[in-house]
């Protein structure tokens, strides 16, 4: 199933979640989000506001369960579908924190999520090919590919071990949670650079960030506010340098909304 360029990739409904070992903690309580082809959105907010939460519901984390509302992308209610199911149509997820697998190579990896993703055995040959051609637009190093899943990784290494896998993998939709997290203004920069670099017209793009800082790299279309469970603001480049100058305190006080509230 497509989507053209009027309709949205991902539309998100009146989505309320809560954590499914216990159903009375509630996280997310009616957020609404529409990404098309093309767009990045940037989600920002204070620590346990829900953003990484609303990153694996999209993804299909049974670690959640959606009480209300649902996830639509390319045209399909995608609410109850199966993880695996969600990442062969073309959703991908950078995790905040890779999980490291000591004795399987990061070539070795791509190739089985290739073939679990198209369902097909991609031939040596064609596969070497594009993943040297996708290094090259990366400036990365064969060497780099051969090395062991996140083992012994910096901090950077692991967030360029996941655009690797973003830019081999072509998804339709690309949520990227905290790629900033822990790196520095070197490393911050060679991530931000490999992300543009793979920026499609026809991939959306949803990049969730505490800090103003990596979206001077990869400038969003829209930047949304999450506190609370609740996405409270949306606005332009102009909403994150605020936010960025100001701190959510002021934002907050605008909208009425109490320190209580703030809390999930």
């Amino acid at each position: 199933m497509t989507t053209n360029e009027n309709s949205s990739l991902l539309e998100i409904t009146d989505l309320a979640t809560s954590v499914t070992e216990r159903p009375d903690v509630k996280i997310l309580k009616g957020i609404n989000l529409s990404i098309k082809p093309g767009e990045v959105h940037a989600l920002m907010g204070p620590n346990g506001s829900g953003k990484s939460t609303l990153a694996l519901t999209i993804a299909g984390s049974p670690t959640y369960t959606v009480d209300r509302g649902n996830v639509s992308y390319k045209d399909e209610d995608i609410t109850h579908m199966a993880a695996d199911q969600r990442a062969r149509n073309g959703i991908f997820l950078s995790f905040q924190y890779p999980t490291a697998i000591p004795g399987v190579t990061l070539v070795n990896l791509i190739r089985e999520a290739i073939k679990a993703r198209t369902g097909e055995d991609v031939s040596a040959r064609e596969f070497i090919a594009q993943l040297r051609e996708t290094l090259g637009r990366l400036k990365m190093s064969e060497d780099f590919a051969r090395r062991y899943v996140n083992d012994g990784f910096s901090g950077g290494e692991k967030k360029r071990a996941e655009i690797l896998q973003l830019g081999m993998l072509r998804p339709e939709l690309a949520i990227l949670d905290e790629t900033d997290s822990g790196l520095d203004i070197d490393a911050l920069r060679t991530v931000a650079e490999g992300v543009t670099t793979l920026r499609d017209p026809n991939m959306g793009i949803l990049l969730i960030t505490h800090y103003e800082r990596i979206l001077n790299y990869i400038e969003p279309d829209f930047v949304h506010i999450l506190v609370g469970g609740n996405i409270v603001a949306s606005g332009d480049f102009d909403l994150a340098k605020r936010i960025e100058g100001e701190g959510y305190d002021p934002l907050l006080r605008e909208l009425n909304i109490s320190e209580e509230e703030a809390l999930i």
